[in-house]
């Protein structure tokens, strides 16, 4: 079984396979796959935004912070585009778009952010 590091850094969101950090997270993964991990920023209005994603076999993770609130989502399953869900928070992307969703305001709720990739 081969082992995958999430580490935490204070002050800068979560990075894959980091040296020394303030928390990290182990995630045994029951494939010997390959880990892949890029990260991607966003812009979202105005505010900036990174996410790391992270592919290792049949694991895909995207990882952020919202407004300093850690997240670490699972991608499930969407009609189209990548849908991770994460605590309260669903990330959903489609090319180069994300949009934000805080699933605690309803399901029909309009994102809380509309981000587009930086070039």
């Amino acid at each position: 079984m081969r082992s995958f590091v999430l580490v935490l850094i204070a002050g800068s969101g979560f990075t894959a396979f980091a040296g020394s950090a303030a928390a990290k997270i182990t995630i045994q993964l029951p494939v010997d796959a390959p880990a892949d991990h890029f990260q991607v920023s966003y812009d979202c209005g105005g505010q900036s935004m990174t996410v790391e994603y992270v592919n290792a076999g049949p694991v895909s993770l995207a990882v952020f912070s919202h407004e300093g609130e850690p997240v670490v989502a699972a991608n499930v399953i969407a009609a189209s585009g990548a849908r991770y869900a994460g605590g309260r928070f669903v990330w959903w992307t489609k090319g180069q778009a994300g949009s934000l969703y805080d699933v605690t305001q309803g399901e029909d709720a309009a994102p809380i952010a509309e981000c587009q990739e930086k070039s």
